[in-house]
């Protein structure tokens, strides 16, 4: 049985990933724009709406960590039981998310035993093997495994470093007074210039990782998405991927994790610097 706690986390894990969804312009991910479903064949409202099936299991995995308290290898086996559920219901409710669902399932439950902590408790559920996983590899794996990228396993074990690095990014921007949208683009793009997205490893190949990075980082070192010179590199960036149909997606989800984890009570994470100011 979840608790109050236990749903005021999956709430605001969900209004993470709907803050992240309806954040705009993001450079080859669905946003407002999308009214007409030009970019991933739904709209914003479709996308928003299968968000929301997310909660039910987002708090069944808070009530699991706080009812084990500590990051076991049962609880990291029930946390995986309850997202492939958690899948199915969305799946019903129109698909997607998953990647979104896994960081935001290991943080919700990171921040149920240990709020000030949610990463670092994560990289400890993270590090013990799920065994009821499927044996047939996912995309994400498979690619992980041809090309050597971390992926979503890899970040999660390493206490998600991009989710910190955004954090670093968000609290940065903030204090240049920066409004809060643009800090938000800013650290999705602080993101997408060092991970090694395995969606874009899967539709674009290494040279198309990198070129994603790049353009990334030309906006960073362009003064960021609130200055004139990067709000065009970014307009820039946003037209190409959408033309080559280049979706970042592995990014979105780390920045609703931090988007989750910057709304938390108390959050103490260690600073990441970054590439700008």
């Amino acid at each position: 049985m979840t608790s109050r706690a236990d749903e005021a986390l999956a709430r605001a894990a969900v209004a993470a990933l709907t803050g992240q969804l309806t954040l705009a312009p993001k450079p080859g991910l669905p946003d407002p724009r999308d009214l007409d479903a030009r970019t991933a064949r739904r709209d914003l409202r479709a996308w928003c709406w299968s968000a929301k099936a997310l909660a039910p299991g987002l708090a069944a995995m808070a009530a699991a960590a706080r009812r084990t308290g500590e990051p076991t290898p049962g609880l990291r086996a029930e946390l995986g039981s309850i997202g492939r559920c958690a899948e199915h219901s969305v799946g019903l409710a129109g698909g997607g998310h998953r990647g979104a669902l896994w960081t935001l399932g290991l943080l919700v439950a990171g921040a149920a035993l240990d709020p000030r902590e949610a990463a670092a408790t994560a990289k400890r559920i993270a590090a013990h093997p799920d065994r009821g996983v499927p044996r047939r590899p996912s995309r994400g794996s498979s690619v992980s495994a041809k090309y050597g990228a971390a992926g979503a396993r890899g970040e999660a074990r390493a206490g998600f470093p991009h989710v910190r690095r955004a954090l670093d990014a968000l609290r940065t921007s903030r204090a240049a007074g920066t409004p809060e949208p643009r800090c938000r683009l800013n650290a999705l793009l602080t993101v997408m210039s060092t991970l090694q997205d395995t969606e874009l490893l899967y539709t674009a190949g290494p040279l198309g990782l990198r070129q994603v990075q790049a353009g990334a980082r030309g906006v960073l070192e362009a003064g960021g998405t609130a200055t004139t010179a990067g709000a065009a590199a970014l307009a820039a960036l946003d037209a190409d991927l959408r033309t080559r149909a280049w979706s970042p997606r592995g990014s979105a989800g780390l920045l609703a994790g931090a988007l989750f984890v910057d709304a938390l009570p108390v959050t103490v994470t260690p600073p990441v610097s970054t590439r700008y100011v």
